[in-house]
């Protein structure tokens, strides 16, 4: 049977919260009756994250674990998340659920009126953050944005929200192309996305700042910048060019 949607969580050392994202995902996924499987992609945890997972899919089926080959990144967590879903419409949320999870049908919404990826902004609409981020926050945050549309040419208010859906075949194509594996991944979806002609609609959303966040916007924001480069000279070399297969969906076999 196929399916509608893919959900895809990357979790790293995510035990004091997985269980309660779990909860509120799949409420809405029953709740609204979405045709959706649910797939939490472990990124080499070393407390019981994986644990409390498989404790979930033992009880829903949607629910689906995968692990990763040791520590890689978000960025490599959700390719991987990505390139395994199944669904005709595939996302990807953080663990922290900043945005909520309701605000995935606004997403939906978008794609079935035609775009081919939509993505969430926490600054389209300011007055729709809940909590916000320290004042530092939202100067790297700001100061990074405006780098990355100066040197990418992206034109979006927020590159960095991870509330991103795709159209299968937009996923497919951009997320075999990929290649930054950490916090760097998102201009480069949406740079990939941008030159191989895909439509990208930028929606705002609800959106409410964790203080749990792992981010540094000293350390990995100056990643960050080394990673511009890094996309710049992927494109120049001809590495977003390359043809990329027609994967089929891995539809997980039916429990007992």
């Amino acid at each position: 049977m196929s399916l509608d949607y893919s959900i895809v969580i990357p979790a790293f050392n995510e035990s004091a919260r997985i269980g309660e994202t779990l909860e509120r995902v799949l409420d809405c996924v029953h709740r609204f009756g979405w045709n959706a499987e649910v797939l939490v992609v472990n990124d080499g945890s070393t407390d019981n994250t994986a644990a409390i997972i498989q404790g979930y899919a033992a009880q829903d089926p949607i629910v689906r674990l995968i692990n990763n080959p040791g520590n890689h990144g978000k960025g490599y967590s959700v390719r991987n998340g990505m390139l395994q879903a199944s669904g005709e419409i595939v996302m990807f949320t953080d663990a922290d659920l900043s945005a909520p999870m309701e605000e995935a049908e606004m997403l939906f919404t978008a794609i079935h009126e035609g775009a081919d990826i939509a993505i969430g902004s926490r600054w389209l609409e300011r007055k729709r953050q809940t909590i916000q981020q320290p004042l530092y926050r939202q100067f790297f945050g700001r100061c990074f944005n405006a780098i990355t549309r100066m040197v990418m040419g992206l034109p979006f208010a927020d590159t960095q929200c991870g509330f991103k859906a795709f159209k299968r075949q937009a996923a497919q194509a951009v997320f075999q192309l990929q290649r930054i594996e950490r916090w760097g991944f998102d201009p480069e979806i949406l740079f990939i996305a941008l030159k191989r002609g895909y439509s990208i609609r930028e929606v705002p959303v609800t959106w409410g700042h964790d203080e749990r966040s792992r981010i540094s916007y000293l350390r990995d924001g100056l990643k960050m910048l080394e990673e511009i480069v890094f996309i710049r000279w992927n494109a120049l070399t001809g590495a977003y060019n390359k043809p990329v297969e027609v994967l089929s969906p891995q539809i997980p076999a039916a429990k007992n």
